[in-house]
């Protein structure tokens, strides 16, 4: 459903963001209809890809990381991935007053799930972990997200087009923080013994 809502986005956002809308899911089959499979992408296609053709700058040397350290930096990156949408959820639920919206835990679920689906799927980029390869899919990516959050907030939320772009750079912003967040837990735990292990 998740690929439809993003194709129908692309093509006529006002038209599909009302069906996005008119959706009558809970928070938990969001999570198990979308968010546990879609989170699974980047982990999963990461593991492979630095355990089994390893990473690289440019053309240099590839470098491969033991699947005894990569399997639990897979996992720790998925519970992330799990946690942060539903505390991005929440976060929108809880900023939604502040720009006179009056909608559910639920909508906003379904925005933080369907804005986040390109950033999801470009975790397939993992399986050849090619830094500049990565980065640039990963831009692609993130214009894409940001497209869909600033045609979607205002049809989610039903606010006028004004305070959906301030709410939605106040999301993106957020979002940054958050990322900003992981990246900084990720250097600590590396710095206390918890990094890679990589194959001689």
């Amino acid at each position: 459903m998740f690929i439809q809502h993003m194709w129908g986005v692309l093509y006529n956002p006002d038209k599909e963001w009302q069906k996005v809308r008119e959706e009558k899911y809970s928070v938990l089959e969001y999570y198990t209809r979308d968010l546990i499979w879609m989170s699974a992408i980047p982990p999963f296609a990461l593991f492979v890809g630095t355990t089994q053709v390893g990473w690289t700058i440019g053309m240099g040397e590839y470098i491969k990381l033991t699947p005894s350290s990569a399997l639990p930096i897979a996992l720790a990156f998925y519970l992330a991935l799990l946690v942060g949408a539903g505390l991005m959820a929440s976060i929108i639920h809880w900023m939604e007053k502040t720009y006179s919206s009056n909608a559910s835990m639920e909508r906003c679920m379904a925005l933080t799930t369907y804005t986040a689906s390109p950033l999801l799927l470009a975790g397939l980029a993992g399986f050849w972990p090619n830094l500049w390869f990565v980065v640039a899919v990963g831009l692609i990516a993130l214009a894409y997200t940001l497209y869909l959050l600033y045609t979607g907030v205002p049809h989610i939320m039903e606010i006028p087009e004004e305070q959906g772009f301030m709410f939605s750079t106040s999301i993106a912003t957020v979002g940054l923080v958050m990322l900003v967040g992981l990246l900084t837990t990720t250097v600590l735990l590396w710095g206390l013994g918890m990094g890679p292990a990589y194959m001689r």
